[in-house]
């Protein structure tokens, strides 16, 4: 596989550290869409050879999208990425609220956190919003970055029907406990519902970082997104048995494909190519893994050499893990930040934050202050986020750039 986190333009050797947002393709996958594109162009819904061979393509890459989640073959419904399959989710447990409920009056109850990223947020919003839900928003805790499983029973009612916790969070990489949450959530249905209360995880940012189980975590729903793992944009949903055991309702429909969950002829050149993402992460988890948190960490102790008493890592707990890539890290003074320094990085490419937020350059991250990071240290803070070729010489690189950036900073400072 050839190096993507640099880019030669003339003298300038650029470094990217921007994974958490978009990853490139990797070069198996991009030869996997081409093959598709190229010999199994039909329509996976005709009868003949080669709508059969479209099918195959897709019957494949679906079983390796379940494999890497530990699901079934059945459980995974193709989508066209994290943001639709989060909004069919909402969509399929407030359907099923109605269904089980004709007659109440009582609105289902949902409960998120204050981490989510906004293609969950802005859902649920819009739905409380529109009167179609009740919504408690539970927050993190200062101390850990995480949701704990006792705020989330706190919040549980008689009507809640759905719970939705990410897996691990993009600006700071903190893992939230799901396994633990998902037990006291069920264990709390099962004594004061007539209902099961259906638990998700957007699984955006840990898959191809860290493994993700969902037996182990006993979720019933579970957001794919394929451009987070060197697969192409689009993504898919694991529901536990759909329609059998764990409800998913359309918001599409037409011709029936996908079982009628998710209607229009398949995309089957980008399904190859997220099936294909898939089965690298199934094969490599654990060199990326490896790899990753080794670079990361390098990263974390050079940034602490070049700037000693002067940074802050944002997200770095005792009692939490991280996701094995990202840093998140505070510059300590008045004229650093974040989106000032990027400006004048000439090698790195980083971010502030969230890509969804990037307009919003003088604006502290609104995760950083969830979990207790003072204003002025959220305003100074950027995301590095490392890939699975990302170099320690590439490191060396991005230091060299910081240290440039930051001295320009301090100057324009002094000379005010």
């Amino acid at each position: 596989m050839t190096n993507m986190s640099r880019a030669v333009q003339g003298d300038v050797r650029e470094i990217y550290l921007d994974y958490n947002a978009t990853t490139p393709l990797a070069p198996e996958v991009l030869e996997s869409i081409y093959d598709a594109l190229a010999n199994s162009w039909g329509n996976p819904s005709s009868s003949h050879h080669q709508g059969v061979k479209a099918k195959s393509v897709i019957s494949t890459a679906r079983h390796w999208i379940a494999k890497m989640v530990g699901g079934k073959d059945e459980d995974i419904v193709i989508t066209s990425g994290g943001t639709e399959s989060n909004a069919l989710v909402f969509n399929s447990c407030i359907e099923h609220y109605r269904r089980l409920y004709p007659k109440s009056d009582q609105l289902p109850h949902i409960v998120t956190s204050n981490l989510e990223h906004d293609s969950v947020m802005l859902t649920v919003e819009e739905m409380r919003a529109n009167g179609k839900i009740e919504l408690t928003v539970v927050t993190a805790s200062h101390g850990s970055g995480k949701v704990s499983p006792t705020s989330v029973v706190s919040a549980l009612r008689p009507n809640t029907i759905g719970i939705s916790i990410m897996y691990a969070n993009n600006e700071t990489g903190v893992i939230q406990p799901l396994q633990e949450i998902s037990h006291v959530v069920k264990t709390w249905s099962k004594a004061n519902c007539s209902h099961q209360i259906l638990v998700h995880t957007d699984a955006a940012q840990a898959i191809g970082k860290i493994p993700v189980n969902v037996n182990t975590l006993s979720v019933d729903y579970l957001t794919i997104v394929g451009h987070k793992f060197y697969g192409p944009r689009i993504g898919a949903l694991y529901a536990r048995q759909p329609a059998k055991v764990t409800p998913v309702y359309p918001m599409l429909f037409g011709g029936g494909q996908e079982r009628n969950f998710r209607p229009g002829t398949e995309n089957t050149g980008m399904i190859a190519g997220l099936g294909k993402a898939a089965e690298l992460v199934c094969k490599h988890i654990s060199d990326y893994h490896e790899h990753m948190k080794t670079v990361r960490d390098y990263l974390e102790q050079q940034l602490e050499l070049a700037f000693p008493g002067h940074v802050t890592f944002n997200g770095q707990y005792a009692e939490s893990e991280r996701i094995p890539n990202t840093c998140n890290v505070s510059f300590k003074g008045y004229n650093l930040k974040g989106y000032r320094i990027m400006k004048r990085l000439k090698w790195t490419l980083a971010s502030i934050g969230s890509a969804c937020h990037s307009e919003d350059l003088d604006k502290p991250s609104p995760i950083l202050l969830a979990i207790g990071i003072p204003d002025d240290l959220a305003g100074n803070a950027l995301r590095l986020s490392i890939g699975r070729e990302t170099s320690k010489q590439d490191i060396d690189i991005v230091i060299a750039d910081l240290r440039a950036a930051i001295a320009t900073l301090t100057d324009e400072q002094d000379k005010q």
